[in-house]
């Protein structure tokens, strides 16, 4: 008897624990191939196209792929393996092919062109209608006007960009993944606070050693970098950290990033003049906000200047205490948090690690719900029995004001091997209506903190805290959306560098009182965090963030200039090292290969984008000075938000949606005041 394909059976949520990797190919073999068929029906008449008769139904083939890809790529992020690395690489030229196929199918392409210029277009939704436009963008993005050469030009250029980001992304992985220092004389870890010797140890037994174990994962790095008082192991431990996937990495050049990226970087290049664009940025700004490259060079450069006093100061105040305080001549870029956080509790006498005991994991995740509640009269409720990937995983579901379901999401926040470092949202399933039937959003949510340590529960650093709050607001994004058409639904469809918004937004009540004390609790006494410890964490609010606010342009800037300025062969380490004095005041040393741990824009779509985080930071302040001026938990201003931004989707242009809450267009003024910048 043949067992069959969980993939292909699916009604509801994944079947995680049925997935297996010998049924990700077949899988999606099969789907391609029912959707090739649909397609070809759906578009064999010669009816003139209506919604109902054309675009309703493409719209459901496509969201039939995506739910049947989704726990696949997500599996290849969270739970890594060499079986199921090798079966989701195989699928993604076949992937590839299907969408630059359908991007490229004349017929397909008529019908939506002919329904635009049809009498019924202008009795559609605004959502339809934007549907349709996006939709008739993104054919002219996918080559239908190329002669049917440059088609397939076009075609296999897409097929090994999506190979080179796996790639990036695996030898990312494995290179984090592989280096380790084992360490059995605890002398050698004089200052890190017991929470962190207690993370190395329990590395160390995961591995059947004694000792302590450090690793590249961020808890491990961080936990050195901030509190080792050897310098040597700092030194290190950075080096390690900053040659990953490069050609300098101490264990070997199998995972060296460098031909990924030249070879990533062509084909963008060859991708954009094939679409009549001079360069990748212009080709990527065609689905952006921003007007130009210049516009965004602008943007970033005004930003820069007025960071960079700031930036200066940050940098000399650092210089003269390690001098004056701790008779350090010269500081290297694995001094800096060290001392960082030296200086930190000098001026403000408070630390990461002080504020970790009360912000317990379960207490700030019941006080996020408590904040969005207020907010949005939302509540979210955990439902167990659900199958997951891993045992840490949880499952909520939220529900709206009337107390009907309206979203759900998976949780999966601490770091493990196998799973990919850094934080993200992602999207299981989306809101659509078809059939008589709701399809309600559902999203994964992840991160990479402290697990629970023996009888310790995972505490979090505020920095973590406003990680989760961040991750949280792109879910809700996605989750709380109206939108019943599942190309502009929650957030798909929405221009990118609109896509921080509601993320960077969340991040605000990280610093309030008022909320703090709901996902504030010490996790032996339950104690609110104390106002003297609240004073000093307001005080230090801003503590380099001049050198915060510039680490963010350097990079931002480095990834614009590089898509918008790139000639064949061009020196990435040359342009880094221009883009850092022009921009940076903190020089990495020459050994430093950033670049080739910048998946970001090298495999997760941000290229020629990641000035988006800074672009929408702009709309996030001043959307939170709202509140600030009728009170953060105002339920009326909450509503406002809700049913003019997150409610809305993609299924209109962020400027309008932005407008529609803040009654004028952003200003920049609430950004400089919250980074202590004067406007």
């Amino acid at each position: 008897m043949t067992v069959a394909n969980p993939l292909l059976a699916m009604q509801g949520l994944p079947p995680f624990s049925q997935i297996r990797p010998e049924h990700v190919e077949a899988a999606l073999i099969e789907t391609l191939k029912n959707n090739r068929a649909d397609i070809a029906a759906v578009l064999s008449s010669d009816a003139p196209p209506t919604w109902d008769s054309v675009i309703q139904p493409l719209n459901e083939i496509n969201d039939r792929l995506n739910r049947m890809w989704s726990p696949i790529t997500h599996l290849h992020a969270v739970a890594d393996s060499e079986e199921l690395r090798t079966a989701y690489n195989a699928c993604l030229p076949l992937l590839s092919n299907y969408y630059s196929e359908n991007g490229q199918n004349q017929r397909m392409f008529a019908a939506y062109k002919t329904l635009s210029e049809s009498p019924e277009f202008t009795q559609l939704e605004p959502a339809q209608q934007q549907i349709i436009n996006n939709e008739l963008r993104d054919f002219h993005l996918s080559g239908i006007d190329l002669p049917p050469e440059q088609q397939q030009r076009y075609q296999a250029i897409q097929q090994a960009l999506s190979k080179l980001a796996a790639k990036f992304s695996e030898n990312l992985l494995d290179a984090t993944h592989a280096w380790k220092k084992h360490i059995t004389d605890e002398n050698l870890l004089s200052g890190l606070p017991d929470s962190a010797k207690a993370l190395l140890r329990q590395n160390a037994e995961q591995e059947q050693l004694e000792g302590w174990l450090v690793g590249l994962d961020i808890p491990s790095y961080n936990a050195i970098m901030m509190y080792a008082d050897n310098r040597e192991l700092r030194h290190e431990v950075y080096v390690a950290y900053v040659t990953r996937a490069s050609e300098l990495f101490s264990l070997g050049t199998q995972w060296d990033n460098s031909s990924v990226m030249q070879e990533t970087l062509a084909l963008r290049y060859e991708l954009a003049q094939l679409l009549g664009f001079k360069n990748y940025a212009e080709y990527s700004l065609a689905t952006k906000m921003a007007n130009s490259p210049q516009q965004v060079l602008d943007f970033l450069l005004d930003l820069s200047a007025r960071a960079r006093p700031m930036g200066l100061k940050d940098l000399a105040e650092l210089k003269a205490f390690a001098k004056t305080e701790h008779q350090l001549e010269d500081l290297e870029m694995w001094d800096i948090p060290y001392y960082s956080e030296k200086l930190k509790q000098h001026c403000y006498s408070i630390s990461q690690e002080e504020l970790r005991p009360y912000f317990p994991f379960e207490k700030v995740l019941f006080g996020l719900f408590e904040v969005v509640n207020r907010l949005y009269g939302i509540k979210i409720l955990e439902r167990k029995e659900v199958d997951v990937w891993h045992p840490d995983v949880k499952f909520f579901e939220v529900f709206d004001a009337k107390g009907e379901i309206c979203g759900q999401f998976y949780l999966d926040v601490f770091a493990r091997r196998g799973k990919r470092s850094g934080a993200w949202m992602g999207e299981c399933r989306v809101r659509k209506f078809a059939a008589n039937k709701l399809q309600l959003s559902v999203a994964y949510i992840n991160c990479n903190f402290t697990p629970p340590v023996g009888d310790t529960p995972s505490l979090l650093t505020h920095n973590e805290l406003i990680t989760l709050f961040h991750e949280f607001g792109h879910g809700l994004h996605h989750m709380l959306t109206r939108v019943n058409y599942a190309p502009v639904s929650g957030i798909n469809g929405v221009l990118w560098d609109a896509v921080e918004l509601p993320s960077q937004f969340m991040e605000n009540w990280a610093w309030e009182r008022e909320a703090l004390d709901l996902f504030s609790g010490h996790y032996q006494t339950g104690e609110t965090l104390p106002e003297d410890l609240f004073n000093k964490l307001i005080a230090a609010k801003n503590f380099q963030s001049g050198l915060f606010m510039l680490r963010q342009l350097e990079f931002a800037v480095f990834d614009f200039r590089l898509h918008y300025e790139y000639v064949p062969n061009i020196d990435i380490q040359h342009l880094l090292d221009e883009v850092r004095q022009q921009v940076a005041v903190l020089i990495p040393p020459s050994f430093n290969r950033f670049q080739h741990s910048f998946g970001h824009v090298f495999a997760g779509g941000y290229a020629a984008g990641y000035y988006s985080y800074k672009w929408a930071e702009v709309l996030s302040a001043d959307a939170f000075s709202k509140f600030e001026e009728h009170g953060i938990f105002d339920r009326a201003t909450g509503l406002q938000f809700l049913h003019s931004v997150l409610e809305k989707g993609g299924s209109a242009h962020p400027m309008k949606l932005f407008v529609a809450f803040r009654g004028r267009e952003p200003k920049i003024d609430a950004l400089l005041r919250h980074s202590g910048m004067a406007a």
